[in-house]
């Protein structure tokens, strides 16, 4: 499903249960790295104009490469989203890119700076995320074969609730909610 991103997002009081259960699967962790993400408003439309934001563009600058992302969630007029289109290339000037942005009107809205540990299986992959004043979580993202977004979103819920491990809440809101106070 190529363009199409579907996850699940948990607060992560104690992560330590969750990596023992991911390391008896096989997983292992990467290094950690950080990630600064840059995220704009367009000029055209303003993204945080709606009820629940659907739209989000962003520039992540990290260390092994920075990249730009434009993700639209679906249903775009529903207040519970249940996936995105994701369109994300590497750059290799993040400053041009931001210059561009600011010459074509596009505001900067907040900036998310975390740092993240990633585990993969064959088919999801795990991040730990320690977002600088917003907390601690755990993401949960399909990367397998699936028909469409019910039977990846069907197939990834399996894979979680076979976790047997304990989570926090589930956040359905991404970084930049949480850091402008959006619910939605």
């Amino acid at each position: 499903m190529k363009y199409i991103e579907v996850e699940k997002k948990y607060a992560a009081p104690d992560a330590a249960a969750l990596k023992a259960k991911l390391e008896e699967l096989g997983a292992k962790p990467s290094a950690q790295t950080r990630q600064v993400d840059a995220y704009y408003n367009a000029p055209h439309r303003d993204f945080l104009a709606p009820e629940a934001i659907s739209e989000w563009l962003r520039i992540r600058t990290e260390d092994r490469g920075s990249s730009i992302n434009f993700k639209v969630w679906h249903p775009i007029d529903a207040i519970a989203k249940t996936h995105a289109d994701e369109y994300e290339t590497a750059i290799d000037d993040p400053e041009a890119i931001r210059r561009m942005l600011h010459a074509l009107g596009f505001t900067p809205l907040v900036t998310v700076d975390k740092t993240r540990e990633e585990w993969k299986l064959p088919h999801v992959e795990v991040v730990f995320d320690h977002v600088d004043g917003a907390g601690d979580f755990v993401e949960f993202e399909f990367k397998g074969d699936a028909d469409d977004v019910d039977d990846a979103t069907t197939q990834l819920v399996t894979f979680i609730e076979s976790l047997d491990v304990e989570l926090g809440d589930t956040i359905n809101r991404g970084y930049p909610h949480i850091l402008l106070g959006r619910d939605h």
